[in-house]
């Protein structure tokens, strides 16, 4: 029996009408989150961003809630009002990957539905080369943290942002006596920052090992989200891509993000994140 074209096409098209109902290829976005928590370092702490060597967590990139900054959290209170106040700043100043377990403790023991982890800085700027935390234990710790999230918050979204390029730092400072004079006052990123002028090619190979060293932890950071399934989010490099400027650091130490650089934090990760 032939069947007539006009019946054919018919048919296609409730076929069609019928796989595309079926279908959760045009499965809505997830729903912005009401409540959130940080883990990291001083960065996420928003250190120096306000004052003389203190936090200033109102101006996190990620939990803060100075409109000048931006934050992931006032970016999502838009599209979401009911995460009004429920913004936990759990990251602290200093911290390294192996604080990243106690923190995502403390985010589970809060319940949220959003985490953001920036977290490795510490673990390549340290006192010298020879101290920096190696790959293998930087991954450790990431995949502990992440575990106790997923074990403890199974339904949450995490945003795990890439360490920001502390070579280019160097690059943008190197040039400036403050910068260079506060990096010696302070002992700030030996590792990366000493001898900042020295073109000496032990110091030119030193910094080329520090700066593969935080690639390194990218790579791990991005491998570890992977595992982790969908709720886990790497940015991409973003953050480690962007060419910061001086002007975006902090005057005081010449390190740590000020205002306007928690602000291009917050732009790039966000935009980079899972997009509400």
């Amino acid at each position: 029996m032939t069947i007539p074209r006009r019946a054919l096409a018919t048919l296609a098209s409730l076929t069609a009408l019928v796989l595309l109902a079926a279908s959760p290829a045009t499965a809505a976005a997830s729903p912005p989150p009401a409540s959130m928590a940080s883990l990291g370092d001083s960065i996420t702490r928003g250190f120096n961003a306000c004052g003389w060597y203190v936090d200033c967590t109102s101006r996190s990139f990620s939990t803060g809630d100075y409109s000048t900054v931006n934050s992931h959290y006032l970016r999502i209170r838009t599209v979401n009002p009911a995460i009004q106040g429920r913004n936990h700043n759990d990251a602290r100043s200093g911290a390294r990957s192996a604080d990243m377990y106690g923190q995502a403790g403390t985010a589970v023991s809060q319940g949220v539905e959003y985490v953001t982890m920036l977290i490795g800085a510490n673990d390549a700027c340290t006192g010298s080369e020879a101290t920096m935390t190696p790959v293998t234990t930087f991954r450790a710790n990431i995949d502990s943290a992440l575990n106790r999230i997923r074990a403890g918050l199974p339904n949450a979204r995490v945003a795990v942002i890439s360490v920001p390029d502390i070579q280019r730092l160097w690059s943008i400072g190197k040039g400036s006596g403050s910068a260079r004079s506060a990096w010696s006052a302070f002992g700030i990123c030996q590792s990366m920052l000493a001898n900042p002028t020295s073109t000496a090619q032990a110091d030119v190979d030193r910094r080329a090992r520090v700066r593969q060293r935080v690639i390194d932890y990218n790579t791990q950071l991005a491998q570890a989200c992977a595992g982790y399934g969908p709720n886990c989010d790497f940015d991409d490099n973003a953050v480690f891509n962007y060419p910061f400027v001086l002007s975006q650091v902090s005057g005081w130490d010449y390190f740590h993000p000020n205002t306007s650089g928690q602000a291009v934090l917050a732009s790039i990760s966000y935009a980079n994140g899972f997009g509400w």
